[in-house]
């Protein structure tokens, strides 16, 4: 008996390293994967940032853009509407 008892001592603890194993392998392939994430959201953000601010900018080529408004505004002098009915 002393032979199957040092035996199955073996079997468990190869089960128990491959188990072992087996978890740190899963811990670097969530941390990996954690750290590709975290990359891909701020390099999302980082360009959508840059897209949004290019947008906002005036196009040099832009005529109407004199830094005032394209539509001439009317200074309100009396009474503003449609005319009275006669």
């Amino acid at each position: 008996m002393p032979l199957f008892n040092s035996q199955q001592q073996n079997d468990r603890s190869i089960r128990s390293q491959g188990t072992a194993a087996t978890a740190v392998v899963e811990l670097l392939v969530l941390f990996a994967l954690a750290f590709t994430v975290v990359r891909y959201v701020e390099w999302s953000s980082d360009a959508a940032q840059a897209e949004f601010m290019s947008a906002t900018k005036p196009s040099a080529s832009d005529p109407n853009h004199s830094g005032e408004f394209s539509t001439p505004i009317q200074s309100l002098k009396g009474r503003t509407g449609c005319p009275p009915k006669g």
